[in-house]
């Protein structure tokens, strides 16, 4: 026994990375059976033997996972991080398995099969390669480049004959649906409620998810979870990404973002799941699987939904109950991870207070300021705009869209549904081709003014544009800073908030201009309009994105990718100067 835990002590310790890398090669080689057997095989006799293979692969995966776990943790004597998630991945086996033996309904079906060679993968690929320790990337693109390498993987996916039911997608067309989805903007080419199976409609809910929160993020996460450690280099790369300056909150930072969506998703897809009529559904799975896609839809703000007609489907236009948790859902995912952790925080601190009040007897000491400047500044731009928005779509589409809403409230959460969904969300609940001029003209407005930094949503920001009033007002008060809340917000930010401003013009007016060179047989408004809403990955479109020319599809992909990265993000990627200066020139003024 002696021997026997030494050898695995010494194969553990000094020929760990032969461990890793062969399980690596073996997890990847079930990933891709199991993706053939999914995405690629289509006759029903090698269906059948490609599931027994894939079955078996599980099973094999499940015993030397266990066999590496058990003996990591003897050859150590302790459990560390990489060991819990190791036991995790055996619990989750050990209940898919017992499942499968003694039939246990739901458990027992194949996509926890499927799920499960998947976690393996990605924790072997965690293991191996997601430190990036060997790349010398700039971190800014790095994160250009993560996109763009799970663009190229949602592409190969949904080109997968088994992705679509009547006919596989082109490339062009597959290209277009993947950057959508990992952009998360929501504009299609096709009907993924019809047209795409099963295996289709979770490829692009999960090419949503990971694009929505970043692929960079979920490599932080599972690298960390599953390799229990980060180096010093990770840190500093990681730093930069999610905009951390101190190093050791990036992790809890990483974690957090990781919480938060977890968790607003869970909650948003119960109340989805409540509110839906049980009778529109063949099975409960089906039922949950609609609450998961839309909950992550809609807190990532992508737009996308599997409604056959969208929103405006019969059986849901009327649904409030759905449209208010779609509503809140996609607002939250809107307001960005600051600001909702400082909510999480306010609530933590509240509850704490109360418990010291009735438990302790003894006053509760707390922090004198429980929301941050950027909270506060935030909430106040979001609530101006959703006010006005709502107010504004109320009275202009009281002879259009709203009439076959009956009831007062109704109209009002038909207006705050669509007015919040323009901003960048993409859900549609009425049609857009029949609401009044003005009212298009507020929608491409909110399109392009956007959501909240560090949050799901696109466009410029709605603090960029409400800095840019601000300095304005400030100029013609003959102010030399913008004050607010007591505080002079900083030079650099108001700089930066007209070069994203100007840089979103050009790019909008110059994707504007090709398109009605790749397409002059469309209107222009439906081309301005469609355009906006790629830059900023709102989704919303009059109609015209299916019959558009490839080319066409080609460049509102590529104004999906830009308006997501950030054209700012993109210029520092390819132009940044590194060097320090150690010197500054004499100030001049410019004549205006």
């Amino acid at each position: 026994m002696h021997a026997i835990i030494g050898f695995l002590r010494f194969l553990l310790k000094y020929r760990n990375k032969l461990v890793d890398r062969t399980m690596f090669y073996l997890s990847m080689v079930c990933a891709l059976m199991t993706l053939a057997h999914i995405g690629y095989i289509t006759d029903k006799q090698l269906v059948e033997t490609s599931e027994d293979t894939v079955i078996a692969m599980f099973y094999f995966l499940f015993i030397l996972g266990a066999l590496r776990t058990v003996a990591a943790i003897l050859a150590e004597r302790k459990i560390n991080v990489s060991h819990i998630s190791g036991l995790v991945l055996l619990v989750y086996f050990l209940i898919v398995s017992v499942s499968r033996v003694v039939d246990w309904g739901y458990l027992a079906k194949m996509e926890w099969v499927y799920v499960g060679i998947v976690l393996v993968f990605l924790s072997e690929l965690s293991r191996n390669t997601l430190f990036f320790d060997n790349f010398y990337f700039n971190p800014t693109i790095l994160f250009v480049i993560s996109f763009l390498a799970l663009i190229l993987l949602g592409t190969v996916l949904l080109m997968l004959p088994r992705t679509t039911i009547v006919a596989p997608l082109s490339f062009v067309d597959a290209l277009f649906m993947a950057t959508s989805a990992v952009c998360i903007t929501g504009l299609t080419v096709t009907d993924i409620s019809t047209n795409f199976s099963v295996f289709g409609q979770s490829v692009v809910m999960l090419l949503i998810q990971i694009g929505g929160l970043g692929i960079m993020t979920f490599t932080g996460f599972f690298g960390y979870f599953f390799s229990g450690g980060f180096s010093y280099k990770n840190q500093l790369m990681f730093g930069e990404i999610l905009g951390e300056n101190k190093l050791n909150s990036v992790i809890s930072t990483l974690f957090t973002i990781i919480f938060i969506t977890l968790f607003f998703e869970l909650i948003g897809g119960l109340f989805i799941f409540f509110s839906l009529d049980a009778a529109q559904f063949e099975s409960i799975g089906e039922r949950i699987f609609f609450s998961a896609f839309h909950a992550i839809s809609s807190f990532c703000n992508a737009g996308f939904t599997i409604l056959p007609e969208g929103m405006g489907n019969e059986a849901y236009r009327f649904n409030y109950g759905f449209q208010l948790t779609i509503m809140c859902s996609f607002i939250l995912g809107g307001l960005g991870f600051g600001t909702v952790y400082n909510f999480y925080t306010f609530l933590k601190q509240k509850a704490k207070q109360l418990g010291h009040r009735l438990f302790r007897r003894q006053p509760y000491i707390h922090k004198p300021r429980a929301f941050t400047f950027n909270t506060r500044f935030m909430l106040l731009c979001n609530g101006i705009v959703l006010v006005l928005a709502t107010i504004s779509y109320i009275l202009l589409e009281q002879r259009h869209t709203l009439v076959d809403d009956s009831s007062t409230i109704g109209k009002w959460v038909t207006s705050l549904f669509m007015a919040n969904s323009s901003r960048t969300a993409g859900f549609d609940s009425v049609d857009i081709n029949f609401v009044a001029t003005p009212t298009l003209i507020m929608m491409v407005t909110l399109m392009w003014m956007g959501a909240s930094p560090g949050s799901t949503g696109g466009g410029v920001k709605v603090t960029t544009v409400a800095l840019a009033l601000m300095n304005i007002i400030a100029l013609a008060r003959g102010k030399e800073s913008i004050e607010i809340y007591k505080r002079r917000i900083a030079t650099e930010s108001v700089n930066k908030a007209f070069a994203i401003i100007l840089l979103s013009v050009v790019t909008i007016t110059l994707s504007f201009v090709l398109m009605n060179f790749a397409d002059p047989q469309q209107e222009m408004k439906a081309l301005l309009f469609e355009v906006v809403s790629a830059y900023s990955t709102c989704g919303l479109s009059l109609g015209i994105t299916p019959s558009l020319s490839a080319t066409g599809k080609i460049i509102v992909a590529v104004t999906m990718f830009v308006g997501r990265v950030g054209t700012l993000t993109l210029l520092v990627a390819l132009i940044r100067n590194t060097k320090n200066k150690s010197y500054i020139y004499p100030t001049e003024k410019i004549l205006f």
